[in-house]
């Protein structure tokens, strides 16, 4: 007997499924695409489904912390069994889906903060790690075997048509969004605000099924500032060591720095001592790194020649806008940051790399899961390699 013939579009099936259901439950509440704050648990309950690949955008800086909160407070009677995948997990809601029941499985890149409740849920059995993968990898398999179901995201944002400004801190919004919407999976985005004209475009709306504006902004970390009067005199000297001893003997000129207080002495320290050794023009003068105060020293200098960027820093905003022979501005002044392909810059055109782990041998050999922490690599693994 002939086999019946196969179907090939039950993803988009399956997706207008999702969309009547939405539309449905939220009725005249919908405004085009935009939905009230008050009925997003009701739209998540109609879009999701028992198993679904669930990508919440969280990473070291930008939080959709709104639509995190939302998630988790879900009834797991309803919802449950979720495969998230988080870049990092930054916020206590990223764990409570899991505390909750409301998930039942993880990929992700880095914990950070929640190390050590990573390695209590996962002993407790009420959490399955799938991999810890680099921020690269996790995003290549987004386009691959790991692809959201539904992607929740943030920008800062959005006009009637669903599409979004990003701003400064785009990070990973580009890949969440188009692997979801292009493997016909569903978009929900938080925004700080709906307005009639954006600054510019950075997600067009084709690519957004539901936008909602949050009680308040969305949650960014300020990562990488760091008080120089905290910096010690020990790691002055070690700062000095490397720029001397490596820096200068390797000529380092492109390259990405981890954060701490050890890689802000080494950037205070090229106006002044990296310039006495006649480094100027010779190192670190192409970054891949996100905007900081340590670094506008050797940008005012003329040290630093180029600077792409991750995400942004909260307090850097005008001083991005005022230099942008330096950093990648759009139209309207703002940065814009790609996660993605700034990880891409680190890993393919950079000389060297500083960063950070948990443990490591004589021979080099990294680990960031110890038995009480699970940290995870983000994206050290891909820089400098």
């Amino acid at each position: 007997m002939n086999a019946p013939p196969r179907i090939w579009n039950t993803l988009q099936r399956n997706r207008a499924l999702r969309l009547e259901r939405a539309q449905a439950a939220l009725g005249a509440a919908l405004d085009g695409k935009a939905l009230p704050a008050a009925r997003i648990a009701e739209l998540l309950y109609a879009v999701l489904e028992r198993g679904d690949r669930v990508c919440l955008e969280g990473n070291n800086q930008k939080q959709a912390d709104f639509l995190g909160q939302a998630l988790a407070g879900l009834d797991p009677q309803r919802v449950n069994a979720l495969h998230m995948l988080l870049s990092v997990l930054a916020l206590p809601e990223h764990l409570d889906v899991f505390e909750r029941g409301v998930a039942a499985r993880l990929d992700f890149s880095f914990s950070g903060p929640q190390a050590g409740r990573v390695a209590r849920l996962v002993a407790a059995g009420k959490l399955q790690i799938g991999a810890i993968h680099t921020y690269l990898e996790l995003f290549g398999r987004y386009f691959v075997d790991l692809t959201p179901r539904v992607c929740l995201v943030a920008a800062e944002a959005a006009d009637r048509h669903g599409n979004l400004y990003t701003g400064p801190n785009t990070e990973d919004t580009p890949a969440i969004v188009e692997a979801t919407a292009f493997k016909n999976g569903i978009v929900i985005v938080q925004v700080n605000r709906i307005v009639d004209s954006l600054p510019r475009v950075d997600i067009p709306g084709d690519w957004v099924d539901f936008v909602v504006r949050s009680p308040k902004p969305y949650y960014i970390e300020p990562l990488f500032t760091r008080d120089p009067a905290q910096i010690s005199e020990i790691q002055v000297l070690m700062a000095m060591m490397a720029i001397k001893g490596i820096y200068a003997e390797y000529q380092v000129e492109r390259l990405n720095h981890g954060i701490g207080f050890d890689t802000a002495a080494i950037e205070l320290l090229l106006p002044t001592y990296a310039t006495d050794l006649g480094l100027k023009g010779k190192i670190g003068r192409h970054w891949a790194l996100n905007p900081h105060p340590a670094l506008i020293p050797a940008i005012e200098s003329g040290f630093v020649e180029s600077v792409y960027s991750f995400g942004s820093e909260l307090g850097m905003e005008d001083y991005i806008r005022a230099r942008p022979d330096v950093f990648f501005t759009g139209p309207d002044g703002a940065m814009r940051s790609n996660r993605a392909l700034c990880q891409a810059a680190g890993h393919y055109a950079c000389d060297m790399f500083i960063g950070s782990t948990l443990q490591i041998d004589l021979q080099g050999n990294s680990s960031t899961a110890t038995a009480g922490r699970i940290a995870g690599f983000g994206g050290a693994p891909n820089m400098g390699a």
